[in-house]
């Protein structure tokens, strides 16, 4: 399972080790696009908004619990760059210890506050039963998504990309079948998209469970692994928090942005919906990048070749760079034919290309500030990164994209060009501190 990520050509092993994260995180994607493509098929746009609503805020958990996890991918990328491997295995062990209990304690807290939150970001009148009903059963799911997330950051710490992406596969597959059973043929709406996507996060545990039992890790997992470490826990934590509360804070920016939208009416909040799924496709690239430059450049660090672990920044910001233009190339000419495939009708459709033609452009500016994290990340310096998107949201992002809404209510562009406003935030403040830190 280990991959010796500390030489031969930067490129290519970034290349190599990023394409799984790259096939993961599309795989990862199509959970919310099949959900929102059968459930457009059978149900009416209540159902729509209901799915899109809701699974934006099961996205902001994810990402959160992802986060979380950054902290253990750092600690044992470092750990096996070194070549300690019973470190490895302490981190690995404590990992599944505090996130057994945080995973937990969060499915509580998200069951009791269900209501509250389908309240809180405006959801419309007609889909308040089913974003209700979505996501009871999805916060049901939570202990499936973490265990999940964590034997993947496990897997990725370790050097191996490949293995959470078959287990995603998987998933992925059984999501869609269960999809078109639970919509289609026994047409429970809103609440069959969410059974269907948390039945197929828990055989997507169990799979990539039983892999990690079997497989020869590397590493040699021993009870007093598991035992509760102090110093372990403040480790992970010090790298997840930040992470996390980042993560958290850009998705609740993108929640009040929905509200937004939500508040002009269902066809608007569909519109919203639908282009944040297509803009979740594009972000894959950036996203595959953020991970892979933590992982490896936390593997060289550790391996005290810092230099080559700047390359793969530079490399990877370069590769984002490209696809960022092509990106904005291709939804400038025609982005009405993309929203059309998750929708009938014409009205969200219209909404939905003006949303999509400004919000493509932060697919550039984010594709670099996410390189900027995950390098931040791999140094153990994540509070950078929650600065700069701490600084983005609360002085670009969300006042804009209010002021956008109030002055143009008939266009969803400029709500669109206020999302890129806040990435050009983050640029500066990134490029800022890695040319004046000492410890980058």
């Amino acid at each position: 399972m280990e991959n010796n990520l500390t030489s031969g050509s930067v490129p290519k092993k970034l290349a190599a080790f990023s394409l799984p994260f790259l096939l993961s995180y599309f795989l990862q994607t199509l959970y919310g696009l099949a959900d929102l493509f059968i459930i457009g098929i059978f149900c009416p746009v209540e159902s729509t908004t209901a799915v899109s609503v809701g699974s934006q805020i099961m996205h902001m958990v994810t990402v959160v619990i992802v986060g979380l996890a950054m902290g253990s991918t750092v600690l044992i990328g470092r750990a096996a760059g070194a070549g300690e491997k019973q470190l490895a295995a302490r981190v690995t062990g404590c990992t599944v210890t505090l996130f057994s209990v945080i995973s937990a304690a969060l499915t509580v807290l998200l069951l009791i506050f269900t209501g509250a939150i389908v309240g809180a970001v405006s959801t419309p009148g007609g889909a308040v039963e089913g974003t209700e009903a979505y996501l009871t059963i999805c916060f049901a799911g939570v202990p499936f998504i973490t265990a999940y997330n964590i034997i993947s950051a496990v897997f990725r710490g370790m050097g191996d990309s490949k293995s959470p992406m078959y287990f995603v596969a998987a998933a992925c597959a059984a999501n869609i079948a269960l999809d078109c059973l639970f919509i289609g043929a026994l047409g429970m709406g809103a609440a069959g998209a969410a059974l269907g996507t948390t039945l197929s996060q828990a055989f997507s545990a169990a799979v990539s469970l039983a892999v990690i039992i079997k497989r020869k890790t590397g590493i040699q997992l021993k009870k007093t692994d598991f035992k509760p470490d102090a110093r372990l826990f403040s480790d992970i934590l010090k790298i997840g928090v930040p992470v996390a509360l980042q993560d958290g804070f850009i998705q609740i920016a993108f929640l009040i942005i929905t509200a937004i939208a939500n508040s002009r009416g269902l066809n608007d909040a569909a519109a919203v919906g639908i282009v944040e799924k297509l803009i979740g496709i594009l972000f894959l690239v950036p996203s595959s990048m953020l991970a892979s430059i933590s992982a490896l450049a936390a593997h060289n660090i550790g391996a005290g070749k810092r230099g080559r672990a700047r390359l793969t920044l530079k490399y990877g910001i370069l590769i984002c760079v490209c696809w960022g233009l092509l990106s904005i190339i291709v939804m400038e000419l025609a982005p009405s034919p993309f929203v059309a495939l998750f929708t009938g009708s014409p009205a969200v459709t219209e909404l939905g290309a003006q949303y999509l033609r400004g919000y493509v452009f932060d697919c550039l500016f984010a594709g670099i500030h996410f390189c900027f994290s995950g390098y931040f990340c791999a140094c153990g310096k994540s509070g950078y990164s929650f600065l700069h998107n701490i600084a983005s949201i609360t002085c670009a992002r969300v006042p804009l994209a209010y002021l956008a809404s109030a002055m143009f209510p008939s266009t969803l562009f400029p709500m669109g060009i206020a999302t890129a406003a806040g990435s050009v935030v983050s640029v500066i403040i990134c490029l800022i501190i890695y040319k004046r830190s000492k410890y980058l």
